[in-house]
C-alpha cells in the first residue's frame, strides 16, 4: 500500500485513468460489434454509416493512447475490406 501523499494520489489517478480507458475500450468494442451485425444482417447504407461511426471511435481511442495507432489502422483496414466486399457482393447479387 502507498504511504506517501504523492503515492496515494498516484493510486487514485491510476484508478480513475483505468476506469476511463476501460470505458473507451468497451465503447470501441461495442461499436465494432454493431458494425459487424450491420454487415451480417443490415443494408449497405447501414453498414457504411456504422463504419464511419466506428472509425471515429477507433481514431479517438488511439489518439488517447488506449490502443496503438497501428492497431487502430489495422482494425479500420480490416473493417473497410469487409465493407468493400459487402458492396461488391450487393452489386453482383
Amino acid at each position: 500500500m502507498a504511504h506517501s501523499r504523492t503515492a496515494k494520489k498516484a493510486v487514485r489517478q491510476n484508478a480513475a485513468h483505468r476506469a476511463v480507458n476501460r470505458w473507451r475500450l468497451r465503447t470501441m468494442r461495442e461499436a465494432m460489434k454493431e458494425f459487424n451485425d450491420s454487415l451480417a444482417h443490415g443494408t449497405v447504407a447501414q453498414a457504411s454509416d456504422n463504419f464511419k461511426k466506428v472509425s471515429r471511435i477507433i481514431d479517438r481511442t488511439a489518439q488517447k493512447g488506449v490502443i496503438h495507432k497501428n492497431q487502430a489502422a489495422r482494425r479500420k483496414s480490416r473493417m473497410s475490406a469487409k465493407l468493400k466486399a459487402m458492396k461488391t457482393s450487393a452489386k453482383a447479387g
